[in-house]
């Protein structure tokens, strides 16, 4: 992929889409959790660890984003509920912990009871993928302050770890093998861009997937991968020393944060199939490559870091689909080839 990033305006038709010109600035992101980490040193991975006798806590915090604006358009309410839980347990796993519970947080300006029962059997399902507990929550009826018939959601996991099984990325070495997990899809990253370019592109929720098989409204609400059973049970095979979580940012700002400084990602660009539902994405919003990257999992939702010898055993046993689809190398960032 071209490593030239895109700074050109989306305005008028045919205009090159970028993320920021969506309405989201991912370095103004960045800044933020900067200038946090100075008031509350450690803050900045994917989940927070706070320490209990032999264990840590890890705690990871979400919400699904303007995904929930196709949820209201296509009327699928029943998976969101997945896509709250994910977001929040997959931080948590790339620690190597087991989440242990959940807790949500579903406001609207009117109750619809059905609607919000739709909703939370799919946070339901989404603990039961992840085995945790949904340990409770709050609904929120607040009156004008929503548009009718729309709803908000945010959540958050707690799980464990022993101290002595934190997977922290510090062993991580020049050579060692970057694993990916494949994605369903968008997950929940990215859909500001993507309703941008669903509306620059003339194709409505209900029309095919250019080269698909499905709507792009299926395509588009395809629940994220909950990744803690496997994640787990390869992290239980030995050899995992670092885990990414794809999200927003992409390969380009999560894979560098499991190193340690001084090292970066090579990336083989053809290693994996790249979701037909993405090639749509950047062909109809004539996106950069370098934007993508940044942007949108590109079909690789969890990177792994592992030696050479666990990625022949991960890739040979065939017990988890898996992909080689890179190395640890010295000098930072993430550079394809």
């Amino acid at each position: 992929m071209s490593k030239e990033n895109s700074s050109k305006s989306c305005d008028g038709a045919g205009g090159r889409l970028t993320y920021k010109d969506a309405g989201v600035d991912i370095d103004a992101g960045s800044e933020l959790i900067r200038r946090i980490a100075k008031m509350a040193p450690g803050i900045g991975g994917f989940g927070g660890l706070f320490p209990l006798g032999d264990s840590y806590l890890v705690a990871g915090t979400d919400g699904v984003g303007t995904k929930l604006k196709l949820a209201f358009e296509t009327g699928i309410h029943e998976t969101i509920g997945i896509d709250l839980v994910a977001m929040s347990v997959n931080d948590i796993v790339t620690s190597g912990a087991k989440p242990l519970f959940f807790l949500d947080y579903y406001a609207t300006s009117r109750l619809n009871v059905d609607l919000a029962e739709k909703v939370i059997k799919g946070i339901v399902g989404g603990c039961q993928q992840s085995d945790c507990t949904l340990l409770g929550g709050e609904t929120a009826e607040m009156p004008d302050f929503y548009a009718e018939g729309e709803y908000d959601l945010s959540g958050f996991a707690v799980g464990i770890v022993k101290k002595d099984s934190v997977i922290d990325g510090k062993n991580i070495v020049a050579g060692d093998v970057l694993i990916g997990l494949p994605s369903s899809g968008v997950h929940s990253n990215g859909f500001s861009l993507v309703r941008r370019v669903l509306a620059q592109s003339g194709l409505s929720l209900n029309d095919q997937l250019p080269g698909g098989s499905v709507s792009l409204g299926e395509a588009l609400m395809a629940p994220t991968v909950i990744y803690v059973k496997q994640v787990l049970d390869l992290i239980s095979k030995g050899c995992v020393k670092g885990i990414a979580h794809i999200t927003g940012g992409g390969f380009t700002d999560n894979i560098p944060r499991v190193f340690p400084k001084g090292l970066g990602a090579s990336i083989y660009k053809e290693s994996w199939e790249v979701p037909t539902l993405f090639k749509w994405i950047q062909e109809a919003g004539r996106i950069e490559d370098a934007e993508m990257s940044r942007t949108f999992n590109m079909g690789i939702g969890m990177v792994l870091v592992v030696t050479e010898e666990a990625s022949h055993k991960i890739l040979e046993e065939g017990q988890h689909k898996a992909y080689r689809i890179g190395e640890v190398v010295c000098g930072e960032g993430v550079r394809y080839c």
